[in-house]
Parts: structure tokens; C-alpha cells; sequence
């Protein structure tokens, strides 16, 4: 073989070689090309190139989890019932109570200094970290400038968002608000106790326990007040609630999305469940129907879209408020959802956990919500019963524990 016949087979063998090579392998040259370039803008904004090398030193490729995450947001897909059930029940509310307790005071002078119900500052702990558990499994974290790094560069929908939020978690680092080692977050770049993005942290974090850091990792009371802070600065109304749950007159679900004042919603026969009537007449409040037209509805005011500035879902807007209810003690959802033949409501998916358990399948958490550890329980029951094996949650299996 002469030398052009070896430099052509040999360029040949490489184009095959790459050509064979997973996609996430050929992709880290791109990757690591991307945040070299990136730095230009960042230096634009300030940032320094010691900064810059303290938040990317050792990454060298994109991380994929982050990627499979942003395909799937549950406050998007799950239907409305499974949403709610798996943030607004017994145990949730059992430690929201506690927390309440416990962080009494600090929760009260948030409130009267920001005039925000601790109830509602409470459901958002709840929502966004399980009560600050979810801090305790580094696992499920992502090192901030790298989860943003790899949505600005493979996810075209979140690109933009990913370059802005990036930028504000360098401008973090170079403040020193967080170390490059701390800035651990969501795979969107959430973080902390109540999961600030970046730039929302840059523009209300509150320094709540007097230490000279506004710590929304490690200190309840600064990341709480960073929370209320947001609302209020939202143009939160103190005093007021975020909506009612009401019932829907025949014909009414035809009015779903407008808005009228509460007066005028009674007038059309729209009532609470409760058969309370509405505290201001005048108050505008826009009719919701998540469950359908054959739902229950809800009459949401002024804080039910305050609270949305912190995650813009409807249904995240809603468990919110009536798991800070549930807290409070004011009574939960009295209708019932729309649900599918044969699922269970929230109470059924406790009793059906806890009866696994008392049978020795299931050694869990009770908390209402069907993981791996549930699935696999169910399967063995149903194996044993002779029933068909599809790991799901049922009323004619819990019917079958019942007897």
C-alpha cells in the first residue's frame, strides 16, 4: 500500500469510526466548544475568567438526566387528580403542621414584615423540596452551571432561558453568594429549600437569620423570607385568599375562563361547597375548571395568579393553595374529581399502602404516592390473588385487601 492509498484509508477508517460513535460522544467536543465560546458573553456581563473557570472546572460533558428531565414536567402531563393527590394529602399536611411548630416564630414575623400567609409559604416549601428533604439526597442534584450549560446548548426551547439563568448563577459565584461546590440545584437550575432560579435569587434573596448570607441551601428563614419576598414584591394581597373551590350550576362550565366579581358569580349560582358565602362581593375572581367540564370549579382571586410568578402551572398554583389550607386547618376539597373507573382518591391510596405494609409486602413510606416500592408490591399481591399483574393501584384490589 503506497502513502495516498494509506492516507485515504486511513481517513476512511475515522470517518467510519466517528460515524459508529454514540451521539453524547461526538456531542462533548461541541459541548466543551460551547462553553469555551459562551465565555464571551459572560465576560459582557461582568464575569470574570476566574470566575468562569471555578464554575466549569471539571465539566467536560453535557448531563444527559437533565435533558430526560426537561422532557417530562409533571405539572404539564399528570392529570389534575394524581397531581394534587401526590402534594396535598395526609402526610404533607402532617408536615406542614410540624413545621409550623417548629418554625413558628420565624414564620411570623415573615408575615407580619411581608404580610404573606405563612400557610402558603408553607405549601411551597412543601411543593418545592418536600420540606427541604429532597436537599438531602445529592444524588438527585445537578451542578447548576452545568445543567443550564447543557439546555442552552441541546435544548433549543430553553436555550435563551438557560444563557440568562446562567449568567445570573456567575454572577452568584463571583458575588460570593454561593460556592462553585454549593451551586447544587434542580435540573433547570433551581435552589435551595424553596428552588429559586438564579435570577429570581439575585433579585429577592433575603438574608432572614442575621448571619450576613442570604442562604436559601441551609437556612429555613432566609429561604422562606426569599419566598414571601417574591410574592410581595408579585403585588401579593394580605388578608386575602388565593380562590374558592365552588360548585358549578348547570350550564355554568360554559363561563369557564372568564372573569366577573364574586357577586356576580353568586348571582349566576355559583356557590361555595361549603354553603359559606364569599367574603367581598366586589373582589374579580376567574372561573377554573381543571378537571373538565364535569369537574368540580374554582373561583380563583388575585394571589392564585401571585403565586403562579413562582411556577407558571395552573395546577401547581392550585395544590399550593389547598395544601396551605389543609395546613391551616380550614377544611380540604369536599367534591370529588372526575376520576377514571376503579382509581383511587388520596385517603384509598393511603389505606392501600398501609395495608400492604400490615401484610409485610410493602416497607415504604405511606405517603400516596405509587413508586418502584408500591409497583412491586402490588405485583406480588396480584400474582398471589390470581389477578392480572400490571402493578397498578385499584379499588378492586384494595377491595380485595379489604376482605
Amino acid at each position: 500500500m503506497n502513502r495516498t492509498s494509506r492516507k485515504l484509508f486511513g481517513a476512511l477508517a475515522f470517518s467510519i469510526l466517528t460515524g459508529l460513535l454514540p451521539v453524547e460522544a461526538r456531542a462533548d467536543v461541541g459541548f466543551k466548544k460551547w462553553i469555551n465560546g459562551f465565555y464571551a458573553t459572560a465576560a459582557q456581563n461582568g464575569i470574570s475568567q476566574k470566575t468562569y473557570n471555578q464554575a466549569f472546572a471539571g465539566v467536560s460533558e453535557p448531563d444527559d438526566f437533565v435533558l430526560e428531565k426537561a422532557r417530562y414536567q409533571p405539572e404539564f402531563k399528570s392529570q389534575i387528580w394524581d397531581y394534587v393527590d401526590s402534594r396535598v394529602n395526609p402526610y404533607t399536611v402532617k408536615v406542614g403542621r410540624e413545621m409550623a411548630a417548629k418554625y413558628g416564630p420565624t414564620l411570623a414575623v415573615i408575615e407580619r414584615h411581608f404580610g404573606v400567609d405563612k400557610h402558603i409559604l408553607l405549601a411551597i416549601w412543601s411543593m418545592e423540596s418536600n420540606y427541604g428533604a429532597a436537599l438531602e439526597t445529592p444524588e438527585r442534584l445537578h451542578h447548576v452551571p452545568r445543567a443550564l450549560a447543557t439546555l442552552a446548548y441541546a435544548d433549543p426551547k430553553r436555550s435563551k432561558y438557560a444563557q440568562k439563568q446562567l449568567i445570573a448563577a456567575l454572577k452568584m459565584l463571583q458575588n460570593g453568594d454561593v460556592t462553585s461546590k454549593g451551586l447544587m440545584g434542580s435540573w433547570a437550575g433551581a435552589m435551595g429549600h424553596t428552588q429559586f432560579i438564579p435570577s429570581s435569587y439575585l433579585l429577592y434573596a433575603i438574608d432572614a437569620d442575621g448571619n450576613g448570607k442570604k442562604d436559601i441551601w441551609h437556612s429555613v428563614p432566609d429561604a422562606l423570607a426569599t419566598s414571601a419576598n417574591l410574592l410581595q414584591k408579585n403585588d401579593w394581597q394580605s388578608g386575602k385568599t388565593w380562590g374558592y373551590e365552588i360548585v358549578v350550576p348547570a350550564g355554568g362550565a360554559a363561563h369557564a375562563g372568564k372573569t366577573k366579581t364574586l357577586a356576580q358569580w353568586a348571582a349566576l349560582g355559583f356557590t361555595r361547597p361549603s354553603g359559606k358565602g364569599f367574603k367581598n362581593g366586589a373582589e374579580r375572581a376567574e372561573l377554573k375548571m381543571p378537571g373538565g367540564p364535569n369537574g368540580p370549579g374554582f373561583l380563583m382571586t388575585k394571589n392564585f395568579f401571585v403565586i403562579k410568578r413562582y411556577n407558571a402551572a395552573d395546577s401547581y398554583a392550585l395544590a399550593v393553595g389547598m395544601l396551605a389550607d389543609e395546613i391551616a386547618g380550614y377544611g380540604g376539597m369536599q367534591q370529588a374529581w372526575p376520576r377514571p373507573h376503579n382509581t383511587l382518591d388520596i385517603k384509598e391510596k393511603f389505606e392501600l399502602q398501609t395495608r400492604m405494609q400490615a401484610l409485610g409486602y410493602y416497607d415504604g413510606k405511606i405517603d400516596g404516592n405509587f413508586g418502584s416500592g408500591s409497583k412491586a408490591a402490588i405485583e406480588a399481591i396480584q400474582s398471589r390473588l390470581g389477578m392480572s399483574v400490571d402493578g397498578q393501584p385499584s379499588k378492586v384490589l384494595l377491595d380485595a385487601l379489604r376482605n
